[in-house]
C-alpha cells in the first residue's frame, strides 16, 4: 500500500451508533467470488477468534499465495479484558471491522479500519488492516514507515480547551509524550493510559491513551508514537480531544474519561507548578542562616538516604543471586543445575522447594499417580491452601534430561492461551527435575475416546468443540505466540481436559522454537523424536520438520476422535496397517460413515462429520506442501460453507497388514503411546 494515493474519510454516526475511521488504499479492487475474495473471507473468519483468544488481543495472518495473498493485522484496544468475554468484545469488534471495511471500502484490496464504539458504550474499540502487499506486516523501519504513510488517520474535536493556549499546548504534548513512554515500556500489550490534573478549575482534567502492536520492540514502539506526537501542532494541541492512528501505533486524548478502568498513572503539568520563592531577610541573606549550616543540614539526610538505598540494592541483588522466589508463602530454593532459568524467565513462574512438592504429593504416593508418559510419572498434589496441582516428575530412565526439562519450562512459561496447559512452576534439586501444572480433573483425551464405557460421555458437540480447541491452540503456537513453536508430539495423551471438557495442549518437552515463516522447514541432525503413528513421513524418514508436521499429527488426532480407534494396525483397520489408509479408502468409496464410532450418532450429524473427515484427510496427505496450515484448518472448521479441496492419498496408506501386525490386538489399531528417539545418519 506504500506510495498509493489514499482516500481518507471519517464517518461520525449519532450517539446511538459507532464511530469508524477508515483508510481505503487505491491499490485496485477485487471481484466477487475471486480467489482474493475467498482469501479475505478466510481471514475474516479466523482473525476475530485468533485475536480474542490471544493474551495480547493481537493477531496477524496471511491467507493464500501471491498474487492473491491477503496479509492482515487486527488489534483490540488495551483496556479490553482478556477473559471469557473477549470473544464477544474483541472478536465482535474485529468482525464488525471486516463488515465496515466491505461497506466503506467496497471490494478494496487494501484498507485500514479504526473501529471505535460511541463514547457512551463501554466496549473498547479495535483496528484492522489488510493488504496484498507482503511488506504490509513487516517490522523493518522501512516497512513501518510505509505502513504509517498508507494508514494514517486523524480526527480532532472542534472545541478548544480554555486557558493560555501556549501553556495548554505544552501540557498536552507533555501528557502525550509521557503516555507514549509508558506504552513503549509496557512489556506485554504496549498500552498505557495517563491522567493529567491541571490543578485549575479553569482547565479540565485530561485523559490520554497510547498503544502499539505488541510485536513492536520498545524502541520502535516509542519511535512510532513520537512520530504521532510530533504531528500535534499548536492548533490541534488546544483541542478538547483528538486521535491519530496508524497501523502500528495510535494515540488519543480527551477532556473526559473514555477508556475502561483507572488510569495507569496520574501526573501534574510542569507548566502548572510554580515553586515558592525563598524567604529572605532584610539584608538579602536567607533569614541569616549561614551556608555551612545549610550544607550540613542537607548533606546528612541525603547521605542517610543514599546509605539506605545501597543496603536495599545489595539485599535485592542478593535475593536474585540466590534465586529466592516466593511461592505459596514460602521461599523457594535455588534452581540447581539450571539456575540461569531464573534470570531467563524473569520471574514469570514460581520455583518450588522440593519439600513442598513432597508434602503436596504425599511423598509421591502411588495413589496419587495420574499417568505416565515419556517424561515420567505425573502425580496429583495439593498445596496447604487447597490448590490442586499436577506434578510431572522426570524419571531417570526417561531418555529426556535437563535440556528437555529446561526447554519445556522456557517454552510454556512464555505461552498463554486458553487451549494450552498452564505451567505454575518448576523444581530442580539434585537429580530431581519437576514441573508443576494446573490440575485438570478429566485427565487426557485418550481416556475418553479409546474407552468403550467413556465414549458414551463424548457426544458429537463435545468432540467438535475439542477438535476446534486443539486447532486454535496449535494455530496460536504456530502463528500468534511470542515464539513460533512446533510441538512435535501431538497425540491424545497430550491433550488434557478441564472440568468443562475444554482441551489444553500439554507436554512441550520435545517442542521446537521455529522461525517466523510458517512455510520454512528445519531438520534435526541428532535425533527424530515423537510418537509412532503421529509422525509426519518426511520427519520420520528424513528428519525434516515444519508446522506441517503438527498439521499431520492433528489430522491423525481427528480420525482417532471420530473413529474411537488408535492409529496403527489390526483387523479393525481393514486391509491397512493404520487408520489413515482405511479412512481414505472408505472416503473414496463413499462409505466414510463406516469409520465413525456409533456413539457419535453419525447419521444425525452427517454433514459436519463428513466435513471433519475431509479436513483430517487433507491434513495427513503424504506431501507436506499439500497439507493446509492451521490457519486454513481453523477457517475450514469454523465455516460450513467453505468449499474444501480434493484430498490426495495419505502417508503410509499402502502399508498392508502382515501376520505379525494382525495379531497385535482386537480392540484397537494397536497401542502407540511409546515416545521414540531415533538416531539418524547424516
Amino acid at each position: 500500500m506504500a506510495g498509493v494515493v489514499l482516500l481518507l474519510s471519517f464517518l461520525l454516526m449519532p450517539l446511538s451508533a459507532s464511530a469508524t475511521g477508515k483508510v481505503c488504499g487505491k491499490g485496485g479492487n477485487y471481484t466477487a467470488n475471486s480467489t482474493y475474495s475467498s482469501n479475505l473471507s478466510l481471514l475474516a473468519a479466523a482473525l476475530p477468534l485468533n485475536a480474542s483468544s490471544s493474551p495480547t488481543l493481537f493477531a496477524t495472518a496471511t491467507a493464500g499465495q501471491s498474487p492473491d495473498a491477503v496479509h492482515a493485522l487486527a488489534l483490540c484496544r488495551g483496556d479490553t479484558a482478556a477473559d471469557s468475554n473477549a470473544t464477544a468484545s474483541c472478536g465482535g469488534c474485529i468482525a464488525d471491522s471486516f463488515r465496515y471495511a466491505q461497506e466503506l471500502c467496497p471490494n478494496a484490496r487494501a484498507a485500514a479500519v479504526y473501529f471505535e464504539y460511541n463514547d457512551s458504550d463501554s466496549r473498547p474499540g479495535c483496528l484492522l488492516g489488510f493488504s496484498p502487499d507482503a511488506a504490509f506486516l513487516g517490522l523493518t523501519p522501512a516497512a513501518i514507515a510505509a505502513a504509517d504513510g498508507s494508514t494514517l488517520f486523524q480526527f480532532w474535536n472542534g472545541q478548544s480547551i480554555p486557558g493560555d493556549a501556549a501553556a495548554v499546548a505544552a501540557d498536552v504534548r507533555e501528557l502525550l509524550n509521557a503516555t507514549a513512554r509508558d506504552a513503549a515500556a509496557a512489556a506485554v500489550r504496549r498500552f498505557a493510559t495517563v491522567t493529567m490534573d491541571s490543578g485549575s478549575s479553569d482547565i479540565p482534567t485530561l485523559f490520554s491513551l497510547a498503544q502499539c502492536t505488541p510485536d513492536l520492540p520498545a524502541g520502535d514502539c516509542l519511535a512510532c508514537l513520537q512520530r504521532l506526537v510530533a504531528m500535534v501542532n499548536d492548533t490541534t494541541a488546544v483541542r478538547q480531544g483528538g486521535r491519530i492512528l496508524v497501523l502500528r501505533c495510535n494515540i488519543r486524548f480527551e477532556a473526559f474519561m473514555f477508556y475502561n478502568g483507572e488510569s495507569m498513572r496520574r501526573i501534574r503539568p510542569s507548566s502548572g507548578v510554580t515553586p515558592a520563592p525563598p524567604a529572605t531577610g532584610p539584608t538579602g541573606k536567607r533569614n541569616g542562616v549561614r551556608p555551612w549550616v545549610i550544607a550540613i543540614s542537607v548533606a546528612a539526610p541525603v547521605a542517610l538516604v543514599a546509605f539506605g538505598f545501597i543496603l536495599y540494592y545489595r539485599r535485592l541483588r542478593r535475593r536474585y543471586t540466590k534465586g529466592k522466589v516466593r511461592s505459596h508463602g514460602k521461599r523457594a530454593r535455588k534452581l540447581k543445575g539450571g539456575d540461569e532459568l531464573l534470570w531467563e524467565m524473569e520471574a514469570e513462574f514460581s520455583v518450588f522447594d522440593f519439600q513442598q512438592i513432597l508434602e503436596a504429593t504425599c511423598n509421591f504416593s502411588e495413589e496419587n499417580i495420574l499417568g505416565e508418559g515419556g517424561f515420567g510419572p505425573v502425580y496429583k498434589g495439593q498445596f496447604p491452601d487447597g490448590m490442586e496441582i499436577a506434578v510431572k516428575r522426570l524419571a531417570s530412565h526417561s531418555g529426556q534430561g535437563f535440556i528437555e526439562f529446561k526447554n519445556e519450562v522456557q517454552l510454556i512459561a512464555k505461552l498463554q492461551h486458553r487451549n494450552l496447559v498452564r505451567l505454575l512452576g518448576c523444581c530442580s534439586q539434585g537429580e530431581e527435575k519437576i514441573l508443576v501444572y494446573e490440575y485438570l480433573p478429566n485427565k487426557s483425551l485418550d481416556f475418553f475416546i479409546f474407552d468403550e464405557d467413556k465414549k458414551a460421555l463424548m457426544d458429537w458437540n463435545k468432540c467438535l468443540a475439542i477438535t476446534e480447541g486443539i486447532a486454535e491452540g496449535l494455530l496460536y503456537l504456530h502463528k500468534h505466540s511470542r515464539l513460533c513453536v512446533i510441538h512435535r508430539d501431538l497425540k491424545p495423551s497430550n491433550i488434557l481436559l478441564d472440568s468443562k471438557m475444554n482441551p489444553k495442549i500439554s507436554d512441550f518437552g520435545l517442542a521446537k522454537i521455529f522461525s517466523s515463516n510458517a512455510t520454512d522447514e528445519g531438520n534435526t541432525t541428532r535425533r527424530v523424536v515423537g510418537t509412532y503413528g503421529y509422525m509426519a513421513p518426511e520427519y520420520a524418514s528424513e528428519g525434516l520438520f515444519s508446522v506441517k508436521s503438527d498439521v499431520f499429527s492433528f489430522g491423525v488426532l481427528i480420525l482417532e476422535i471420530l473413529s474411537g480407534k488408535r492409529n496403527s494396525g489390526s483387523n479393525q483397520c481393514g486391509d491397512f496397517i493404520n487408520i489413515l489408509g482405511y479412512a481414505w479408502q472408505l472416503w473414496e468409496e463413499g462409505r466414510w460413515i463406516e469409520i465413525v464410532d456409533a456413539s457419535l450418532n453419525p447419521k444425525s450429524h452427517s454433514e459436519e462429520i463428513m466435513r471433519c473427515i475431509n479436513i483430517a484427510l487433507l491434513c495427513v496427505q503424504e506431501n507436506a506442501a499439500d497439507r493446509p496450515t492451521m490457519l486454513d484448518v481453523v477457517a475450514m472448521l469454523s465455516s460450513k460453507t467453505m468449499i474444501l479441496r480434493e484430498t490426495k492419498h495419505p502417508a503410509y496408506f499402502n502399508l498392508r497388514v502382515g501376520n505379525e501386525e494382525a495379531s497385535t490386538g482386537t480392540q484397537s489399531c494397536s497401542v502407540n503411546d511409546l515416545t521414540i528417539s531415533v538416531t539418524t545418519a547424516r
